[in-house]
């Protein structure tokens, strides 16, 4: 049994002067992402590693997360930044079966798209929502289409 917590980045500035990929956390997206950290840390919601998008919206919600959970800094893989469901479930599949609890910091519509491919749940993935699956696999390898259970979704 493997567990995926996704996490949609916290809200960005749409400010000029940026390219996507470098859009910083608004003040509101940091104290959401914060609020968000705390909540799942309060329910006991642990994972063991971190894997982010390298996008800066991405990295600073990854940041907040591991200030606030009992977890390393996040690995980046740059593959995550506008992936497709089916680019994040190769991702997923190939994370390390050493760890059982892994969360995803990712972008929309991949997120919410990945989400409802593994739960059949139409849940859209708000700024720093987060989702928890319950995968019946034994292997990452083994992520199918379906193979998960939504377990929780919240959102500020």
């Amino acid at each position: 049994m493997k567990k995926l917590l996704l996490i949609r980045h916290a809200q960005a500035t749409h400010e000029g002067g940026f390219t996507d990929f470098e859009r910083p956390l608004t003040p509101k997206g940091i104290r959401e992402a914060t609020t968000m950290a705390e909540r799942i840390k309060a329910k006991g919601i642990l994972p063991q590693l971190l894997v982010s998008s390298s996008a800066l919206r991405t990295m600073g919600t990854a940041d907040i997360f591991t200030q606030h959970l009992p977890v390393n800094k996040p690995l980046t893989n740059k593959d995550i930044y506008d992936a497709s469901p089916k680019t994040l479930l190769k991702i997923v599949s190939q994370f390390a079966d050493v760890a059982d609890f892994i969360a995803l910091v990712g972008h929309n519509p991949g997120i919410s798209e990945i989400l409802y491919y593994l739960t059949g749940s139409p849940q859209q993935m708000d700024t720093s929502g987060v989702a928890l699956i319950e995968l019946d696999i034994e292997s990452w390898a083994e992520i199918t289409e379906d193979a998960g259970k939504l377990l929780l979704y919240d959102a500020p």
